[in-house]
Order: C-alpha cells, then structure tokens, then sequence
C-alpha cells in the first residue's frame, strides 16, 4: 500500500516495536479465555506510552493529541484493542484540564509512573442512558464530605483500575435552569470504595469488553475530590468526552487500515478457478472503495486532534471523527470478512475478532443518532429534538 511521508514516523515505529512483542497468538488467547491484557497494558505504561497527555511537568510525556491519537491507532492497527487501555488517555485529561493545582500534583506524577491507573469513567445509568443530564445518581454534602447513592452501567475496566471519575447531580434537577447544570464530577479512590458504599457487577458482554454495573449505597467521597466547579461537571465531563471520542476514531482508523491489509493480503494470495480472487472486480472494488472512506474519515480525525491541541471547541469535530471513523472501520470489516469467505469466521484469522471489536463503536460511547442530533442542532440550527 502506498504511504506519503508521515511526521508520526518516529511515534508509529516505536509502538509497533512493542506490538511486535504480542502478535495475534496473544489477543486470541486472551479473547478466548474472556481476559484482560495485563501484559499488554504494562508494557505501553512502563514504555511511558499510556502518559502520553500527562505534561512534562507531571512528569509525563507532553505529546499533543495527535501525537496520542497516533499510538491508538498503531495498537489496533497492529491487531491489538485500544480498548484495554484507552480510558487511561481520556480520563485523566479531564483531570489535566479540570482538576486543582493540588489534584494534578497528587495524582498525574503517580499515573505517569504506572503507579495509579484511573481507566473509568462512571456516567451511564440503566434508565437514562444517553440522557446524560437526567442522570438520578446523587451526592449530598454532609460534615465535609459527598454521600452518594445511586447507580452505573456499562462502566469499564474497574478491577484495572484505581481511580475513577464519577459524575452525579449535585443540585435537585427541578431547581436548575438548564439540564445540564447542577451536574458535579467527583474523582472516586476505587480501592477505598468498593466493599464500603460501591458494590461491583460484572456485565458479561460479546466482545470482552470488561464492564460493570455499579452500585452507590451511602459511598462517602472527600470533600476535596470534587473535580472541577461544583455543578459545572457536565463542562469538565466533555473535556474528557472530545478526547474519548477522538481517540476512539482513531483506533476505528487503526481497525480500518487492519482489515484493509487482511483482506488485500487475502485477496492477493487466495486463488479460486486458477486466478486470485483479488483479481475479479467484485472482490477488488469494495476494498478500494472501504479504503478510499476510511481516508476521508482519517482526515476527520485529524481535524479534531487540531481542535483539541488549539483548545478550541472541538464538540463537532470530534463526534464527526467519531461517526465517520466508526462508520468507515465497520464498512471495511465486512469487506474483510466477505473476502475471506468462510475463512473468515475461524478464529485462527483472527478477522472475527476484530469484526466484533470494531462493531462495538457504532454504538458506544456515543451512538450515531446522538453524533445526529447534536451536528443538527448545534451545527445546522435546527430545533432540538430531545
């Protein structure tokens, strides 16, 4: 495949030389026995990869996010899952943009080092779901601390976890003007709560995506977890939700690229009525045309790291990456499937696996109707329409 000269050269080399050390024999494995790849996630953090939004000056590596959007996608496109890991990006940011002075000093040089890792981000709940600012979980302040009590779900990686980001209504949504205020964040010591106020439920899910339903029976929170401005947390959640999305395109792009190089591989080498399928135009064209939109949507991507990195409003950009990321990566999986024919459904390919994992982002973490509804109304101007 023709490249042009990339300035991510030097970022793209060193991620798949670690890649290198966990080939496709190793995510199998861990997806046959619904695992998790500790390993994996170890080494991207010892390598300094995993603190890569952490400034210099917490002892992190500085990168923009481009930069970081980058090592998303060479881990899927070296056939990997971001998915283990991502939280780590995206989460913390909110802490770099939001939190106090006195939070970024105690936590950031401590998930810089590996020693924390703050990989959850609980905001779903069963009856609301993607009414994010109908949420019913509360906290109360009593005697200097936040009561809470309520419930999560669909929220991933807790037991890989050591903190996580929390947010609940803080003011009765009848007495607030709009939805979203009176929303706060709190930053929750998850090795401190669970057993005392936060009850765990694993959600057995089809592609080992590890998450849980979370249960807040009276969990007390310091007073000084308070992430950002009291009943502003809905601000400090979308710092956190633009990076998330972004860098989710760009792991759907590194999912894109992979299925495009199996199925050319695929197509190249296969050999039916003495000539290679990739020959015959109804195999050749929907892998040039799944290529031609995962470009398009790349370029999305790159838009909103831009946004990002100039700390512009990058709601946009963001969801227009991520729809069009997702869409495109899901598109080139089924050319990869259907080029591999039945072949494609065995394991050893590992096609399958990966066709599950990309399938999860058209739903989450944000659904394409919900991309639809805010470009329409924030965007267009139209009314809204929830």
């Amino acid at each position: 495949m023709i490249r042009e000269p990339d300035p991510h050269q030097e970022i793209r080399d060193a991620v798949r030389d670690l890649c290198r050390q966990f080939p496709d024999e190793y995510f199998r494995r861990v997806d046959e026995q619904r695992g998790y790849p500790a390993e994996f996630v170890d080494a991207l953090t010892q390598a300094g990869w995993m603190a890569a939004l952490i400034p210099t000056a917490y002892g992190g590596s500085g990168l923009s996010m481009a930069e970081a959007s980058v090592i998303m996608e060479e881990i899927n496109r070296c056939g990997g899952n971001s998915g283990a890991c991502h939280g780590q990006m995206y989460v913390m940011n909110a802490i770099v943009r939001s939190g106090t002075e006195a939070q970024r000093q105690e936590y950031l040089p401590r998930i810089a080092k590996g020693e924390w890792r703050i990989q959850s981000m609980g905001v779903t709940e069963p009856t609301t779901g993607s009414d994010t600012t109908r949420l019913k979980t509360l906290a109360v302040r009593k005697q200097g601390r936040w009561v809470v009590n309520g419930q999560k779900v669909w929220i991933s990686r807790i037991q890989h976890s050591d903190m996580m980001i929390l947010l609940a209504r803080t003011t009765p949504l009848a007495e607030v003007h709009k939805r979203s205020q009176g929303l706060s964040c709190f930053l929750v010591d998850l090795q401190q709560a669970i057993g005392h106020g936060l009850t765990v439920r694993p959600i057995p899910n089809m592609v080992n995506h590890e998450t849980h339903e979370l249960f807040f029976d009276n969990l007390e929170i310091p007073e000084e977890n308070l992430l950002g401005p009291e009943g502003q947390g809905f601000k400090v959640l979308l710092d956190g939700l633009n990076a998330e999305r972004t860098l989710i395109a760009a792991e759907c792009i590194g999912d894109g690229y992979w299925f495009i190089d199996r199925a050319t591989r695929y197509a190249n080498e296969r050999v039916v009525f003495n000539r290679k399928i990739g020959q015959n135009q109804g195999v050749q064209f929907p892998i040039a045309e799944a290529y031609i939109e995962l470009e398009a949507a790349n370029l999305m991507r790159w838009k909103a790291c831009e946004k990002i990195d100039e700390h512009q409003n990058a709601g946009a950009a963001a969801n227009m990456a991520k729809h069009l990321a997702a869409k495109a990566s899901w598109e080139a999986a089924n050319v990869c499937l259907q080029t591999h024919g039945g072949f494609g459904f065995a394991c050893e390919y590992d096609v399958e696996r990966k066709f599950r994992e990309t399938r999860l982002y058209q739903v989450a973490p944000i659904s394409t109707n919900m991309i639809f509804s805010y470009i329409a109304e924030h965007v267009l101007g139209l009314p809204k329409s929830y």
